[in-house]
């Protein structure tokens, strides 16, 4: 594949930046900015972000979360993470949270969080704090936005996806359905007059972004280059609302969250979000991605390929439906629980030594 031409000389000239921002220094003075009471606080900052904190150091207890969107129930799919989620933070004897990722506002459907959070419920999987809201967030991403563009590693970009694929077609890549659209670097040294319709993060100027490197608890060693088969990735869409990566790594660093279980369809995104938290000074976390629940087709399920709700409408069927999710993660069945919370407690203890295993 070929790369993205690379930045000219010196660092690209800033836009307007978001309300509150100022002329970017140099890239890695990202911890400029004091932090807000209560949440970390940012390392001195190296060239290409501030010194990332070790895996596991974010202190001795644990946190895990369940982050669903409001853009429908919950699905087969989707309780299976949630279950992981829960069992990871029980068997750790940490603290489990619910946070509703709301950001994208026109993809939310109302009455959908409380069916949400009435479904988990239903299954015994409360949370142990009250769940929080992304569209109560949006001053700490606003924040941390400032901070990557004071610092040289965001700039704003004036390109539409057609430009886009213009640019990419020229250097004689096609774009493939589904697959990553690599941004070019057309903006890096400027707008050009044109006016800004995202922000996006400088991969080429952070340190290790060609090859960013974790270890996936059940996936094993994962390595990923995020310059070149990703490119800038969006921090801000144009349409204004806060794009999935920057949102997702401020909430967890706020919230003290230490480890993240989820789908593997979100393994991808994990380099992006490591990336981000070495720019930004923050902890990087611990990740497990659970086995996907498949359609008839072989696609994943999900609620846009029309997923239907689990029933958990009688304790009875809340139970069925934890077997199943439990079934999905390699659990045994529980065939003496008559409750959800009865076959909760059953399953901590085989979740500890299936994805916990002594040295």
């Amino acid at each position: 594949m070929s790369r993205p031409p690379e930045p000219p000389p010196g660092r690209p000239k800033a836009a307007s930046a978001p309300s509150g921002g100022g002329e970017p220094r140099e890239a890695g003075s990202v911890g400029a900015t004091s932090p807000t009471p209560g949440r970390p606080k940012a390392a001195s900052a190296p060239s290409g972000g501030s010194e990332p904190r070790e895996a596991g150091s974010v202190g001795a207890t644990y946190t895990g979360r369940f982050a669903p969107s409001p853009t429908g129930p919950l699905h087969a799919g989707s309780l299976v993470a949630a279950l992981a989620s829960w069992l990871d933070a029980r068997a750790a004897g940490g603290r489990w949270l619910v946070r509703i990722e709301d950001a994208d506002t026109e993809r939310c459907i109302a009455g959908m969080e409380e069916r949400i959070l009435g479904q988990l419920a239903d299954c015994g999987l409360r949370p142990d704090a009250p769940p929080v809201r992304q569209t109560a967030r949006t001053a700490l991403y606003d924040d941390a936005l400032q901070r990557l563009t004071r610092a040289g590693l965001a700039y704003p970009c004036g390109c539409t996806r057609r430009d886009i694929d213009a640019a990419l077609a020229a250097q004689g890549i096609a774009h493939r359905r589904h697959g990553e659209r690599v941004y070019p670097g057309t903006c890096r040294g400027g707008l050009h007059g044109k006016p800004a319709r995202s922000w996006r993060f400088a991969t080429w100027r952070m340190a290790g972004a060609s090859d960013v490197q974790w270890h996936d608890r059940r996936l094993g060693p994962q390595r990923q280059d995020v310059m070149h088969e990703v490119g800038d990735f969006v921090l801000r869409r144009a349409d204004g609302p806060w794009a999935y990566q920057l949102a997702v790594v401020v909430d967890d660093a706020d919230q003290g969250v230490t480890d993240v279980v989820r789908g593997e369809d979100l393994a991808d995104n994990t380099p992006r979000q490591i990336l981000l938290q070495r720019a930004l000074g923050l902890p990087v976390l611990r990740y497990l991605h659970t086995p996907l629940v498949l359609a008839a087709d072989g696609q994943k399920l999900s609620k846009q390929n029309g997923a239907a709700p689990i029933e958990t409408h009688t304790p009875a069927a809340a139970l069925a439906a934890l077997q199943s999710a439990a079934a999905a993660l390699g659990l045994p069945p529980c065939p003496s629980a008559n409750t959800p919370d009865e076959a909760l407690r059953v399953w901590v203890a085989p979740w500890a030594a299936l994805y916990n295993p002594p040295p």
